[in-house]
């Protein structure tokens, strides 16, 4: 990664500076981390970085060089672009005809990415961006650190709990910056994305007790239950308010 060739669309875009970078690098190895694609004792064997150096960088306010940074890159098979906010990298932000582009992700990036990378960009759903700059945000300061909006496509299986809201092939835009309980609209349930272990469903949610009661819409179905983490809270199991749910015709 030389300073003239790799890192120019860094510098030149004002959505992200080098120290944000730096921080997006740590936040996608404790991902990595954490889901158990790599370990520091792997990533010290492939960069020849010390296991202290990188348990620092990862968990504390320890710094890398670039040269470091570089080595870690080429090891994980990642690019700067890679780091880049989806926003930056596909002008996600950018309005075009009064529309905005989500990005259609997977059901996993949607569940654990805080940022979306290029890669992870299956197709992009243009939304009004009038549309998206109403919607209400109730979530706390750790979500609202995550990029906003993201869309899955939700296959038949999932989809038969809440027929016929949601049909299959259906694309659900979902609003991670709301998980909160609280109704976003009086006497009306919120529909949520719930992660269910590694999987993300589509249900009205409801908290009793210190379990969420995940109800579907398809009365044939049984509803079900979700344990919430006695260290946790029941918002680590929302992924989001379902904002938009469009149908195939």
């Amino acid at each position: 990664m030389s300073e003239d060739s790799t890192l120019l669309p860094v510098a030149n875009s004002p959505q992200m500076n080098f120290t944000q970078m730096h921080e997006r690098l740590r936040l996608e190895l404790l991902r990595r981390v954490q889901r158990g694609t790599v370990s520091v004792s792997l990533l010290a064997r492939q960069t020849g970085i010390g296991q202290p150096h990188l348990s620092n960088f990862l968990h504390g306010p320890r710094q890398l060089s670039l040269q470091a940074m570089d080595r870690i890159l080429a090891a994980q098979i990642l690019t700067a672009g890679d780091l880049l906010p989806a926003a930056s990298r596909l002008a996600l932000a950018t309005t075009l005809g009064g529309d905005r582009s989500v990005p259609v992700v997977s059901h996993a990036t949607a569940l654990f990415e805080p940022f979306v990378r290029e890669a992870a960009v299956q197709t992009v759903l243009h939304v009004p961006d009038k549309l998206l700059h109403s919607l209400q945000t109730r979530a706390n300061n750790r979500r609202l650190s995550w990029q906003r909006f993201v869309a899955v496509r939700i296959e038949a299986a999932d989809a038969l709990p809440m027929e016929p809201f949601v049909m299959p092939e259906a694309i659900a835009l979902i609003d991670r910056h709301y998980t909160s309980l609280k109704p976003y609209h009086p006497n009306r349930p919120n529909l949520f994305a719930v992660k269910d272990g590694a999987h993300l469903t589509l249900r009205f949610v409801e908290f009793i007790r210190g379990q969420l009661v995940l109800r579907p819409n398809n009365i044939a179905c049984a509803a079900e239950l979700l344990v919430v983490d006695p260290n946790g809270t029941a918002h680590d199991l929302i992924v989001g308010r379902v904002a938009l749910v469009l149908n195939e015709l």
